[in-house]
């Protein structure tokens, strides 16, 4: 994985700026350690910022090509799934290649197809070609959105980067929130209305969409969505099917120059993709590494719950005897989790998901000591309808996002003169209904299976959406690449159009991917009641979150701008009727949501206007 940056400007010399650009390539020095380039010209600049996972030397970039009738420079982050497919396709179109990194296939593909290439790749990418002679950008992302591109438009033309941090070191960019900006923190956060950077005039390319900067105007199209489709496999066939899928996502992630290694909690997602990556590295006489991630005296304190039943590390156990992989258990400590707070939000640029960020942030740090590549489990839960919300009818009927049922709560700290420019329940629906209705269904379908589709649309396109921020803003933080198998498009696009009585087997979540893999896990793993990411039970943390509020939320802190600071502090104190965001954000992550804010506001220097 990389980082990526540049800008394309036709009224404006960008030399000039020539100081600026290499300040943000420098900003993304921890998404790529390894390497750096840069193509300066008057009216473009791309920059890039490596980590060398394949072909090692000649996967430099920016990487240029001369078609003939154009010349081309790339800069690309991301990675692709077939590469050899696409190579095998070019070159009997007569393409030559000088190396093996997908890079000059992404590169010389686009050369070859156009905006169509980007239909061709399986894989995680954001990248950016300069058309020499046409003065014209491409840019793209992949289907899923997990590689991030942001960008905005100045005076002097389109500015682009992976991440917010390098962006806001242009000299026309600033670190400015508007009205909509407070109300995507307070309402949305620490999700992100789809295309949203918060910062005012910044933007995100979104999954899979793809454009044109040139002469001063910018074109965007979405090339691929979900859509919903007969499906006429029987039970047994789409068991089969899903099988196949998962495991050939899984194998060909595993493709890398450089040591792969995995999560393993005791979930069934993370021990589906370690149990098929160990058969994998036994063929090939090697042995997996594992990690997981926990919490000093976790085990004292934990107590099951509705959506918590029970810990992890039995299960970890029985995952690591029936595999024989080498584990490593990362053990984080309160007042660490408290530091990395801070580093947590450096990482993402905006206020977050509190401990939850910061333990994947100290887990990906220590999985780095490793090797570069992991391999996650992300996204099964929204494709296969893990969530409680999936199959809790009154959470599922219920109008609104189904992880966010707090919009008043979070309302209520804002201050007046800031509260009395939002509506918030318009604010929030607006948007959950815009989803709702892009849902692709077809003719008679019944209500349930209706609300399902919807469902899937807004997990996809939101819940999801933010879990992939995580990951790759903690991972890349650490310059780690982490792939996340589940989120292969053909799985999505496949699970989409299957009836929820499969996907419901036996009345379990993700029954159906718990029977398709039931003879490579534990009967203990395929049975195990889905349990989410582990957060800290340890009441010390709420004790150092209480004692953060009291210390850094004071009546001169910028956050008292905005919110009520009494209002805090008595949630301190009280129990909250509805999770924040999701199961993992109570009281001890709330407090900690408003500590990041506070933090973000000083570190970024934001200004409101």
């Amino acid at each position: 994985m990389c980082g990526i940056a540049g800008q394309i400007s036709s009224c404006f010399d960008l030399l000039n700026y020539e100081k600026a650009f290499l300040a943000m390539e420098d900003s993304l020095a921890h998404r790529g350690p390894d390497q750096h380039g840069e193509y300066f010209s008057n009216d473009a600049v791309l920059l890039h910022r490596r980590l060398a996972i394949i072909d090692l030397e000649k996967g430099r970039q920016p990487m240029t090509y001369d078609g003939g009738d154009e010349v081309f420079t790339l800069v690309y982050n991301g990675e692709l799934y077939n590469t050899d497919e696409v190579r095998y396709d070019l070159k009997k179109r007569g393409t030559e290649f000088e190396g093996h990194s997908d890079t000059e296939v992404v590169l010389k593909a686009y050369a070859v197809y156009g905006e169509s290439c980007c239909e061709k790749f399986n894989g995680i990418f954001a990248f950016a070609v300069w058309e020499h002679k046409r003065k014209r950008l491409f840019f793209c992302r992949d289907r899923m959105g997990v590689k991030p591109l942001f960008y905005a438009l100045t005076k002097s033309g389109f500015v682009f980067a992976s991440e917010i941090k390098a962006l806001l070191l242009h000299p026309e960019i600033e670190p400015l929130m508007d009205i909509e900006s407070l109300s995507e923190i307070m309402l949305i956060g620490p999700g992100r209305t789809p295309g949203c950077g918060v910062f005012k005039g910044i933007r995100e390319v979104l999954p899979a969409e793809r454009g044109y900067y040139c002469d001063g105007r910018l074109t965007k199209n979405k090339y691929w969505s979900v859509e919903q489709r007969e499906h006429n496999d029987s039970f047994n066939d789409t068991v089969e099917k899903v099988r196949f899928l998962v495991t050939d996502a899984i194998k060909r992630q595993l493709v890398s120059d450089v040591p792969v290694c995995t999560f393993l909690s005791g979930g069934l997602d993370s021990s589906i993709i370690s149990s098929v990556s160990n058969a994998c590295f036994k063929e090939q006489g090697k042995t997996l590494c594992t990690f997981s991630v926990d919490y000093k005296d976790n085990d004292l304190y934990f107590r099951k719950g509705k959506f918590q039943p029970n810990s992890d590390n039995e299960y970890i156990k029985i995952m690591n005897d029936y595999l024989g992989c080498e584990h490593y258990r990362v053990e984080i400590d309160t007042p660490e989790l408290v530091n990395a707070l801070f580093s947590a939000v450096d990482a993402r640029d905006l206020p977050g998901m509190g401990d939850v960020d910061a333990s994947l942030l100290l887990l990906c740090e220590k999985v780095r000591e490793y090797g570069k590549v992991a391999l996650s489990g992300e996204c099964a839960d929204e494709i296969f309808g893990g969530y409680p919300w999936y199959r809790d009818k009154e959470i599922r009927d219920t109008d609104g996002f189904p992880w966010a049922q707090s919009t008043m709560y979070r309302y209520g700290f804002l201050k007046d003169e800031y509260a009395n420019k939002i509506n918030p329940a318009e604010y929030v629906r607006t948007r959950y209904k815009n989803i709702v209705e892009s849902a692709s269904k077809t003719d008679g379908m019944s209500p349930l299976e209706s609300r399902m589709a919807e469902m899937m649309r807004l997990n996809l396109d939101w819940f999801m959406q933010t879990l992939l921020d995580r990951k790759d803003r903690m991972s890349m933080y650490n310059s780690l690449e982490v792939r996340v198998p589940f989120c292969d498009h053909r799985i999505v696009e496949y699970l989409y159009s299957v009836p929820w009585e499969y996907k419901d087997y036996m009345g379990r979540e993700k029954g159906l991917l718990r029977l398709a893999v039931k003879d490579i896990l534990p009967g203990e793993i395929t049975e195990r009641k889905k349990s989410p990411y582990p957060k800290t039970h340890n009441p010390a943390y709420l004790q150092a979150m209480q004692k953060l509020v009291n210390e850094r939320l004071t009546d001169d802190s910028p956050l008292a701008e905005f919110i009520k600071i009494d209002k805090v502090r008595k949630a301190a104190k009280d129990e909250m009727q509805y999770p924040w965001y999701g199961q993992l954000m109570t009281a001890p992550q709330v407090l900690a949501y408003f500590i990041q804010f506070d933090y973000w506001l000083r570190k970024y220097k934001v200004r409101f206007e």
